[in-house]
C-alpha cells in the first residue's frame, strides 16, 4: 500500500523591507505635509487671535488712567497699533516691544534699538511675510509716499515713506538700516524717522526687505 502524501503549507511571510520602507515614507510624507500645512495655515489661525487679543488689551490698558511711574521697556509688551492705509482700511496689527520669533508670532516687533514712536530716532520695526499672521506679506507692494500710522495711547503718527522696500535688499548683518540715523551711526538724528523690515523672499532668509520714512503729522487723541 502506498502511502498518500499532502502538500506541506506554505509558511506566512511578514511584510517585506520594501513594504516596511514604503510604510515609514508615506507616513513621514504625511507628518511633513501636515507640519508645512500647521506652519502655512494653522499658524495663521492662531496669530489673528492673538493679534485681535493684543489690541482688544492695548485698548482697555489705554482706557484706564496711565500710571504715574516711569513706563519701562517690558519684552514682549504690546506699545501702539499699526495701520498701513495701502493694505485695506481692516489692517490693523499690534506692535511688540522685541523681535524675538515667540514676539513677532503676535505681531509686529519693534527693536530694542528703536527710538519710541514718534520721537526723534530711527523707529524701526519687524514683521513676518509669511506664517504667523503674515502681518507683513504684502509689504514689498509699498511704495515711496505711503503712509505708515502708528497709534500710542496719547497720539496717532502718519508716516510717510521715502524708499519703496522692494527697492532695497540687505543682509541680516547689515544693522546699519537700524541706526538712529541710517547708514550715518556717529550721526546725532534731528527728525523722527520710521524704518520697516522683513524678509526679502516669501521663505525665510537671511537677505531682508528695507523701507525708510519719517514722520509727517502728528495728532493728539
Amino acid at each position: 500500500m502506498t502511502r498518500s502524501s499532502t502538500p506541506a503549507r506554505a509558511r506566512r511571510r511578514g511584510p517585506s523591507v520594501i513594504t516596511i520602507l514604503g510604510v515609514v515614507l508615506l507616513l513621514a510624507g504625511v507628518g511633513v505635509l501636515g507640519w508645512i500645512g500647521y506652519q502655512y495655515f494653522g499658524t495663521n489661525v492662531v496669530a489673528e487671535k492673538t493679534f485681535e487679543e493684543q489690541k482688544t488689551g492695548l485698548r482697555q490698558q489705554w482706557s484706564t488712567p496711565e500710571k504715574a511711574e516711569p513706563t519701562t521697556k517690558i519684552p514682549g509688551e504690546a506699545l501702539a497699533l499699526l495701520r498701513i492705509p495701502r493694505f485695506g482700511k481692516d489692517y490693523e496689527v499690534p506692535l511688540i516691544r522685541g523681535t524675538e520669533l515667540s514676539v513677532l508670532n503676535r505681531g509686529v516687533g519693534v527693536y530694542d534699538v528703536a527710538a519710541a514712536p514718534g520721537e526723534v530716532g530711527n523707529f524701526s520695526i519687524a514683521g513676518h511675510r509669511v506664517t504667523n499672521g503674515e502681518p507683513f506679506k504684502r509689504l514689498l507692494e509699498l511704495r515711496k509716499g505711503d503712509k505708515i500710522i502708528v497709534e500710542t495711547r496719547t497720539e496717532i503718527l502718519t508716516y510717510v515713506l521715502d524708499t519703496a522696500p522692494a527697492d532695497l535688499t540687505v543682509s541680516e548683518n547689515d544693522t546699519w538700516v537700524l541706526d538712529p540715523v541710517p547708514g550715518k551711526k556717529d550721526q546725532k538724528p534731528t527728525k523722527e524717522l520710521i524704518t520697516l523690515t522683513t524678509c526679502q523672499d516669501l521663505f525665510r532668509s537671511p537677505d531682508r526687505s528695507i523701507a525708510f520714512g519719517h514722520l509727517e503729522s502728528s495728532e493728539k487723541k
